[in-house]
């Protein structure tokens, strides 16, 4: 045999394994799922319906076959690229990855890496995140022109081919036929999932529309500042968010012995000092991240759920929680230890002041993506405005931030507070302190470590009611949604606890209806409400009756 057969015998054995190749890739990325829990070898034995349509679709002329071959490389990389994000949001964020709404996301993702491992490697990560995209979209592009090929050299066997396709599907469908038991062999998920994708897109766009209306229907827009608040004219309220504190870190087997006994020492102590507590659910709209949704649906009384709602919210005139004590004479506060650039929302909300990291005089080193721990925090609000002289009566809302992942490395409790100074002292404790990297590489060491963070935000912030609150003290604090299922586990519900701290009984006569369970935790029947039914439940428990009719 010459030297050129065997040449030509080698070329033509190397382009049928690269076709092979292809249409592996393309079968793969037909049947390729979105939850990580599907992506096993079992998952894969299916017969996906779209490969006879694509087959199909590329028994078109030459000409045309190319400018298809590429639109359908290049629609089947987006949806493994979509798939992937899906993967990673189901895993931090409970739900899928929404194309429209969910890029802003991305600079949170990006900050979390700089902070769990430096941004050497988030710059890195990026590089390779980049490279992947387009490692897949040219990879899948490739595999449909190359089939493309096979299919324009083979057309009637092609037609055969993609009518055997079909009719396997139809029979194993209409059997139910199944591997496990669980995922039937016939599937249709890549056509249904860009049908779900494409549907959410225009639902996106009528949600729009609706929320404006939505946003109009205010029933307390009108009412005179007179009848609002008016229980409360005395006092001095504080609304406290403790980042992913959520229904697990109580009732999780691995979280509750961790949490709950910091709880019941924490009552104890309020009791002791003459305060009382009682505590309800909230279901958050969000999961795992986007604080800012949850604080927007908590003082506007509207469903904030994605980026698009809250943009449209903090361009309206509604009302908010802020802007009603602030009409009612309260000076209007927000303590934001995790801002670091300008807020301009602030103006929307109605504070008169917003303090951040930027001018809360911290001195101290950052614990991961906390600028300052909490009972810094805590400890300013004394200095800046909570223990001022001839003061105005205050609204404050303060989102606590030492529970935010990566959960390390976590600041001590001190019991001193006077020698937390500019808070210098930390320097010894992020030296000595847990790092994300160490952490995260052993997820069975996240679930502990997010415990302890909420043990000490809860404890910072017990200790300093029961050491400055006085009399006129109104505290409500809660979570602003569940940790990621890394830690609230599998299934894990959207619901946070919520709890209202005060000296006057005559408050918490004001919300008996609320039917919310003594001390700092709810039980398993306490009554669970959305968290955008709060504000209006609050203007009816602590204006006029003419407010709340």
């Amino acid at each position: 045999m010459s030297h050129t057969v065997q040449l030509h015998l080698n070329r033509k054995a190397v382009g049928r394994s690269l076709t092979v190749v292809a249409g592996v890739v393309v079968f793969a990325a037909l049947i390729f799922p979105n939850v990580v829990q599907r992506l096993t070898p079992l998952g894969f034995l299916r017969i996906p319906v779209e490969g006879a349509f694509l087959i199909a679709l590329l028994l078109v002329p030459p000409r045309a076959r190319r400018i298809v071959g590429t639109a359908l490389g290049v629609l089947l990389g987006l949806l493994v690229i979509e798939k992937c994000l899906d993967m990673g949001f189901f895993e931090e964020l409970n739900r899928p990855f929404d194309p429209v709404l969910d890029w802003v996301l991305f600079d949170d993702a990006y900050s979390f890496v700089v902070d769990s491992y430096g941004k050497g490697a988030a710059i890195g990560a990026v590089i390779g995140i980049l490279a992947l995209v387009a490692g897949v979209l040219s990879l899948t592009t490739w595999a449909v022109l190359r089939v493309g090929r096979l299919v324009g050299n083979h057309q009637r066997r092609s037609l055969y081919a993609a009518g055997g396709v079909a009719v396997a599907w139809a029979v194993t469908f209409a059997f139910g036929m199944s591997v496990t038991g669980a995922v039937p062999i016939a599937a249709r998920s890549t056509a249904t999932y860009a049908w779900d994708r494409a549907h959410q897109a225009k639902a996106g766009l009528r949600d729009e529309a609706e929320f404006k209306k939505e946003v109009k229907q205010d029933a307390y827009a009108n009412v005179p500042a007179d009848q609002m608040l008016t229980a409360l004219k005395d006092k001095d309220v504080v609304f406290a968010f403790v980042e992913s504190y959520g229904r697990s870190a109580i009732e999780h087997p691995s979280l509750a012995p961790i949490v709950n006994p910091a709880l019941d020492r924490g009552g104890q102590l309020l009791t002791r000092k003459g305060f009382a507590a009682r505590s309800g659910w909230l279901t958050s709209p969000t999961f795992g991240g986007g604080s800012w949704l949850a604080h927007a649906t908590f003082e506007s009384g509207l469903w904030i759920n994605n980026q698009q709602r809250y943009r449209n919210l903090v361009s309206s005139d509604r009302l908010t929680l802020t802007r009603a004590f602030r009409t009612g004479d309260w000076r209007t506060v927000s303590v934001m230890p995790g801002a670091t650039r300008a807020w301009p929302e602030g103006n929307f909300y109605g504070y008169d002041q917003v303090w951040d990291s930027r001018n809360l005089g911290y001195n101290g080193p950052k614990f991961s993506w906390a600028p300052m721990p909490d009972q810094y925090t805590l400890k300013q609000l004394n200095t800046v405005e909570y223990r001022k002289p001839d003061r105005q009566r205050l609204m404050v809302e303060m989102p606590l931030v030492s529970s935010h992942t990566p959960w390390a490395p976590i600041p001590d409790y001190l019991d001193d507070w006077d020698s937390i100074g500019d808070g210098s002292v930390y320097q010894s404790m992020v030296a000595g302190g847990k790092k994300p990297k160490a952490l995260w590489a052993d997820p069975k060491q996240v679930r502990p470590e997010y415990g302890k963070s909420i043990v000490y935000s809860v404890t910072s912030l017990v200790n300093w009611i029961a050491k400055y609150g006085d009399d006129n003290l109104v505290m409500v604090f809660l979570g602003d949604h569940q940790p990621s299922p890394i830690a609230s586990g599998a299934g894990a519900s959207h619901d946070v606890p919520i709890t209202i701290v005060t000296k006057d009984a005559a408050v918490l006569e004001r919300i008996t209806d609320w039917q919310w369970a003594e001390g700092l935790r709810p039980l398993g029947d306490t009554p669970v409400w959305p968290m955008n039914a709060f504000r209006d439940r609050f203007f009816q428990a602590f204006g006029t009756k003419a407010a709340a009719s």
